[in-house]
């Protein structure tokens, strides 16, 4: 018989059990003959069918279990490395075991043996996907409403496109609004600006009251002096608060080299990147409630910190490598994906010429005296924070200007403290017209 057509374990039995009524009922002769015929149906040996046709027919269980290869160390390992990256997927978590198990140990938070870190190192993603599936089951989704783009006279000249997924060069972010309104869109309330690089994953995020010229800019401001690489692309879609005419001479002669398109007006999927990131960093934690005060705005601005460290110096992201269109008969065609092994921002960006050396030291040495899990700690006790925030009182407004830069109190979170100013800024000269 060919390898295709042998039975399996159970077929054989089913097979035997069938036979066996014939068998204890013939002579010696006969059970020689049946005997043959069975050895060629089954392949098994005289000796073991007549021992088979002896015996009950019913298959055995395990008298001893094989060993587990990882034992309960891995288990607790991979637990502490999951909650610290916030519960992750195995394909971002099993590239980034042993490099985390190491930084973790640094910190306190693991203990580590050769033995398993050697063991981290060949677990396979399957593997690991099964220890923790129950734990990324009781995660929630939460999917975003969607939002019309505005078109407008003004952004005529603005080509519309799609940042292409091939890029490879730091600089090229995608932009949106996300907007903390509750259930009416009535009065000041809280936004979201987030931008997203796309060839490396790096994430920004500030909160602003409102959508003025004045917050966005100075939101604007926050991200460019803090960008460890230089901005050469911002791509948004065709709100009003990113295309107005301060807007645009902020980024035509104040901000120098910087190049704006924007997305097709109700094609959500021309910002891909930062429509994903707005659910995954930014509703999973604040959700949909109204936010309208100056100190729920400063208070979201110290979590976006702790989240800018997080996010882009411990998180591991993939980044699509590799796109093919299968087509077949008398079926639509479609799009297989491959992603390449997943890696922080950080390191992503060490890998370019777009990071200077002692930025890049400087970003080691702070990445290297962060515990991530106690930071990730630190995030959600700022969300309870935040929500335990009141609300504005209804018919008064908050001044703005108490949530700028400028009028903050000095000694802020750690990022605002980083300044590397890579993008060319052109202040206005005061006493000009």
């Amino acid at each position: 018989m060919s390898t295709e057509e042998k039975m399996n374990i159970d077929e054989r039995y089913k097979y035997l059990r069938v036979m066996k009524k014939r068998y204890i009922k013939a002579d010696r002769k006969m059970k020689g003959e049946l005997l043959e015929e069975m050895e060629t149906v089954t392949g098994l040996h005289h000796k073991s069918l007549i021992r088979l046709m002896n015996s009950p027919l019913r298959r055995q269980s395990r008298r001893r279990e094989r060993e587990t290869t990882y034992k309960a160390d891995v288990t607790q390992a991979l637990w502490v490395i999951y909650e610290s990256l916030d519960y992750i997927c195995a394909e971002r978590l099993t590239p980034n075991l042993v490099w985390m198990a190491h930084h973790l140990e640094r910190q306190g938070e693991l203990r580590t043996t050769p033995e398993l870190l050697e063991q981290l190192g060949q677990i396979s993603v399957s593997t690991v996907g099964r220890r923790l599936q129950r734990i990324r089951e009781l995660i929630p989704r939460v999917r975003l409403p969607r939002k019309k783009p505005n078109g407008r006279k003004l952004t005529r000249d603005i080509p519309m496109l799609r940042l292409p997924w091939t890029i490879t060069e730091p600089g090229y972010s995608e932009a949106d609004l996300v907007h903390h309104c509750g259930p009416t869109a009535a009065g000041h309330y809280m936004c979201t600006l987030q931008m997203i690089d796309v060839a490396i994953g790096w994430s920004e995020r500030v909160a602003v009251l409102g959508r003025s010229f004045l917050v966005m800019e100075d939101a604007f401001r926050r991200i460019l002096a803090r960008l460890p690489f230089p901005l050469l692309e911002i791509h948004p879609d065709n709100g009003s608060e990113f295309f107005n005419h301060h807007l645009l001479r902020f980024w035509g002669e104040i901000v120098q080299g910087v190049t704006i398109s924007r997305s097709r007006p109700y094609h959500k999927n021309d910002n891909p990147r930062v429509e994903q990131k707005n659910s995954t960093l930014v509703r999973a934690y604040l959700g949909y409630e109204r936010l309208d005060t100056v100190a729920q705005v400063i208070a979201t601005n110290r979590l976006y910190d702790k989240m800018w460290l997080y996010y882009n110096l411990f998180q591991p992201v993939m980044i699509l490598s590799q796109k093919e269109v299968i087509r077949e008969d008398d079926k639509p065609a479609r799009v297989k994906r491959r992603y390449d092994d997943a890696r922080t921002p950080f390191d992503r960006l060490c890998q370019t010429q777009a990071i200077l050396p002692e930025h890049r030291q400087q970003l080691e040495v702070l990445r290297d005296s962060i515990n991530p899990r106690a930071l990730r700690q630190e995030i959600y006790n700022d969300i309870d924070r935040i929500v335990a925030l009141p609300g504005a009182t209804p018919g008064t407004s908050e001044n703005v200007h108490f949530t700028l830069l400028k009028n903050l109190e000095p000694g802020g979170d750690l990022p605002l403290n980083l300044t590397f100013n890579r993008t060319p800024i052109v202040e206005p000269d005061s006493n000009s017209a």
